[in-house]
């Protein structure tokens, strides 16, 4: 069991929302925090990570291939969590 506080603002849209839904707000929330962690856990990180894979240089070429490797590397893991 958790209690989340929003500010004022927040609060007021959540309450909206959920009316134009009509559900209350507790059902709101939990459905907002289940798409959110869908979408944290579902990512491999590649998205978060995206504008400094494969970025790096380096004077040996040992990290030329760092992007495909990390890509690599997180479908393993996801294989194996399975």
């Amino acid at each position: 069991m958790r209690s989340v506080r929003l500010d004022e603002q927040t609060d007021k849209r959540v309450r909206r929302a959920a009316a134009t839904e009509g559900v209350s707000v507790s059902e709101f929330i939990r459905r907002a925090a289940d798409e959110r962690a869908d979408q944290v856990l579902s990512s491999g990180g590649e998205e978060r990570l995206s504008d400094v894979l494969g970025a790096i240089r380096s004077r040996r070429r040992q990290a030329r291939r760092s992007g495909e490797a990390f890509t690599e590397i997180v479908a393993e893991q996801r294989a194996n969590a399975r």
